[in-house]
């Protein structure tokens, strides 16, 4: 055998050295993430995630399966750092308002990190559809669930708890839709802090927040 070719085979992915299987998968999972937030599903290619990851399209296959079960795992993997990211910066020693804005403020955070983790939740899951879009419905189901939580502790604590749960979960729902929103709208206009956007969203929502867990419910006039 050549010398040249020797030193072709040393450098091809198959002859990379060998890592911890968690390790690998976490090379390959980083690149596709990569990849698809780029070019989006349809148009990311294997052959692409196998350069970017520095291994064989083969070794993809073995490790993640085939491209749709590799996009599949990288929704799980980024859905369950985004939620563990917000539920890791709520502080629960501190009253509800400051855990919400606790909570936005590491959502946000996130998003700025891992600016492509949040591409391919938000715009690059849900574009595809089908049990992609589900994984997102998933994650914000989770993400409702927490805020209401917040919402009807505020709730119990002015003795209000019957009424708060009877609107909290659609409030919540409401909050993680707009914080969705201006998280892909940072996207494009990334000059503005995540600590300005948290306090945007807190004054858009929980203004109305408390006034609901005081008693006080807008209602439209006659006429």
């Amino acid at each position: 055998m050549s010398e040249e070719v020797q030193a072709k085979e040393q450098r091809s992915p198959e002859r990379a050295k060998r890592l911890p299987r968690a390790v690998r998968e976490r090379q390959i999972l980083d690149a596709a993430v990569q990849v698809f937030s780029r070019y989006g599903y349809h148009s990311a290619s294997m052959d692409e995630i196998s350069e970017v990851a520095g291994v064989s399209k083969p070794m993809i296959y073995t490790y993640l399966g085939a491209k749709e079960d590799l996009f599949g795992a990288c929704i799980r993997r980024e859905a369950t750092r985004l939620l563990e990211a917000v539920q890791g910066g709520i502080q629960s020693d501190v009253p509800p308002d400051m855990q919400l804005w606790h909570g936005l403020r590491s959502f946000y955070r996130f998003v700025a990190d891992y600016r492509e983790s949040w591409t391919v939740l938000h715009r690059q899951a849900l574009a595809v559809g089908g049990s992609f879009a589900e994984e997102i419905t998933a994650m914000r189901g989770r993400a409702i669930e927490l805020v209401a939580a917040l919402v009807v502790s505020a709730g119990s604590r002015k003795g209000l708890a019957e009424q708060v749960e009877k609107s909290g979960e659609g409030l919540a729902a409401a909050l993680v839709g707009a914080a969705e929103s201006l998280a892909d709208w940072w996207l494009d206009h990334p000059d503005v802090t995540d600590g300005v956007l948290a306090s945007w969203l807190m004054n858009l929502v929980w203004l109305g927040f408390n006034d609901l867990v005081e008693g006080e419910v807008w209602k439209p006039r006659d006429g």
